[in-house]
């Protein structure tokens, strides 16, 4: 027992220092081949961060560029920045937030820092043409639909500054023009197009893309006129959208497009057809027509021949109108323009149909079936369908009406040999010719009996 005691105490309460030392040395080498293994900065004086870097890594994005911007002096355009994130903001606090807030986008931040500075900066020597080109450049590229209020901003803002009779201001309102065209502003871009023409007119400037402004501008005149008469042509009032049609037409004939002038006659024309007066309207139809002939346009064509047709047919001259149906049908065809023919057909058809000539209009009607087989179009197909079997329904009760209301035995004896034939028998193609002939007959039997 004393000895266990005493191997007890004798052993070593402490952890061995030499041998932690060792333990430590060994460590720190193996550290040391490894740094100098992966090329540590051990042997390289550490880098010291400067106060502007490090509070430029503590600080936010947004916080960063508008600091940089008070320090080169750019106080107005921080101040416009610093607006624009607040009304961005409020319009997220207003709606629910489709992305990440302008704050966060790093290329738009920089983007609006860059050009807003330098338009600054051309104000203060007043270089006003190079002002406007910076803002006009920031309306240009916030063209997204999340960024188009950004867009407007800048482009008004190239608008009201001074020197704004300068070219890309002009073109600023051309784009204004556009833009509240597309939000439905009719009045607004009315009058930005027509400030545009009025500054662009003697002045011969481009665009950006090297089209003329002024006829950019009365191009962009004729689709807000278009736009205006919408309004009245849905209630009715002739008179006011044949008036404003009247000046996109003009725009148009000036815009020196004759793809807009040939598409400005046919809306004309239409408005005309709507009042009824047919006379008026098919003088721009033909006039379209011609317009398209040139530009070799055969969707413009087809549509130009069928309004024609429209026309033609209400004031009672099938014959012309048929005309003009099958002119369509033959342009159609040979330009594989397919639901122009099958609209085509089936318009022949229908008028075939209403004439009574029900062998005619089923043919019609079954070129009409097989396109819109073709096309996999349902609606079509179903529309024709009906078409088909209503034709050949009053072709084979028109043949045999007579027989069925004489009720002879003769036409009795008709009725029962064609009840035995009719599932392989073919409508022929003298059925309505014939059927006088079938009336006829039944009559002649009828006096006969009576005898």
């Amino acid at each position: 027992m004393n000895t266990a005691v005493t191997r007890r105490l004798t052993g070593t309460f402490l952890p061995e220092i030499n041998n932690s030392n060792k333990r430590r040395r060994g460590t720190q080498h193996r550290m040391r081949q490894e740094c100098l293994q992966t090329g540590s900065l051990l042997d390289k004086p550490a880098q010291i961060l400067s106060k502007p870097q490090i509070a430029q890594i503590r600080s936010s994005l947004k916080q960063n560029i508008c600091v940089e911007m008070l320090q080169e002096g750019f106080h107005r355009s921080f101040s416009e920045l610093f607006f624009l994130l607040r009304c961005d903001q409020d319009q997220r606090m207003m709606a629910e937030p489709g992305g990440p807030p302008l704050e966060e986008q790093r290329d738009k931040l920089e983007t609006m820092k860059v050009h807003l500075s330098r338009a600054e900066q051309a104000e203060w020597t007043g270089s006003w043409s190079v002002m406007h080109e910076q803002r006009l450049f920031l309306g240009r590229y916030f063209s997204a639909p999340e960024d188009l209020w950004l867009s407007l901003h800048f482009y008004l803002s190239c608008t009201d500054r001074q020197g704004s009779w300068s070219r890309p201001a002009t073109e600023a309102r051309a784009c204004l023009a556009e833009l509240y065209l597309q939000k439905g502003d009719l009045e607004e871009a009315k009058e930005q197009a027509e400030q545009c023409i009025k500054l662009a007119e003697d002045a011969g400037w481009l665009d950006l893309s090297g089209r003329p402004l002024r006829l950019r501008a009365r191009q962009l005149l004729w689709r807000i006129f278009n736009r205006m008469a919408d309004t009245p042509l849905a209630a009715t009032d002739y008179s006011e959208a044949l008036t404003l049609l009247h000046k996109g037409y003009s725009m148009a004939a000036e815009s020196e497009d004759k793809q807009i002038e040939g598409d400005a006659t046919y809306r004309l024309g239409l408005a005309y057809q709507s009042a009824g007066d047919h006379k008026t309207a098919k003088q721009f139809f033909n006039t379209c027509m011609q317009i398209c002939g040139t530009l070799q346009d055969p969707d413009g064509l087809g549509r130009a021949y069928k309004a024609m047709a429209k026309s033609t047919q209400s004031e009672g001259n099938i014959d012309e109108t048929l005309q003009y149906l099958e002119k369509l049908a033959d342009i159609s065809r040979s330009n594989g323009l397919q639901h122009n023919l099958a609209d085509a057909c089936l318009c022949l058809g229908n008028i075939y149909y209403t004439s009574r000539q029900y062998e005619r209009a089923c043919q019609y009607f079954l070129q009409g079936y097989e396109v819109a087989c073709k096309l996999g179009d349902v609606a079509l197909l179903q529309k024709a369908q009906v078409s088909v079997a209503c034709a050949r329904t009053h072709s084979l009760i028109r043949k045999y009406s007579a027989d069925v209301e004489s009720a002879t035995p003769a036409a009795l004896r008709r009725l029962l040999a064609w009840k035995e034939t009719r599932g392989g028998q073919e409508l022929s193609t003298d059925a309505t010719d014939n059927a006088a002939a079938v009336t006829n007959s039944s009559h002649n039997d009828s006096l006969v009996n009576k005898m």
